[in-house]
């Protein structure tokens, strides 16, 4: 019985520990997103090095989960119509809704910049999770005759 419950405890700690390497990852993919859409976009800017880039991505995630849930629930009904066409002005929203939270972020004007920010960051995170989804799998399928995992 104590048998057990140490390895329910050691689950539980490999699961913790993997699902926040998780939440870093994804802090640093967007970061990454960021600094590639802020390359891509004149009108978008970004400052503060490293850190800046990592902040930017936090506060992004953080005005997302609170601002961007209650934004999509309120236009469901209209994002519907629209076949989703509604999310991109949403996440133009939020993007500059973070540029206002921080120096570290400079979006020059809501249109357009904001606009194409928001279709050129999802599309780059989309590609940059294809690229570390393909990585791993790479990284944890069998070798040809081997018949086990590669680590």
């Amino acid at each position: 019985m104590v048998r057990a419950s140490v390895l329910q405890d050691a689950r539980r700690r490999i699961l913790r520990t993997v699902l926040l390497l998780l939440v870093v990852l994804r802090l640093a993919l967007t970061a990454l997103a960021f600094g590639i859409t802020a390359w891509l976009l004149p009108g978008m800017e970004m400052s503060g090095g490293f850190f800046g880039y990592l902040w930017v991505s936090l506060l992004f995630g953080l005005v997302n989960a609170a601002v961007g849930t209650i934004l999509r629930a309120l236009t469901l009904p209209f994002g519907l119509v629209v076949l989703g066409l509604l999310a991109i002005v949403i996440n133009a929203i939020l993007l500059e809704l973070t540029d206002a939270l921080t120096d570290n972020l400079t979006i020059d004007e809501f249109w357009w910049t904001a606009i194409w920010a928001s279709i050129i960051l999802a599309l780059v995170l989309v590609a940059l999770e294809a690229v570390l989804v393909l990585l791993v799998a790479r990284r944890l399928a069998p070798e040809p005759g081997a018949g086990g995992r590669r680590l």
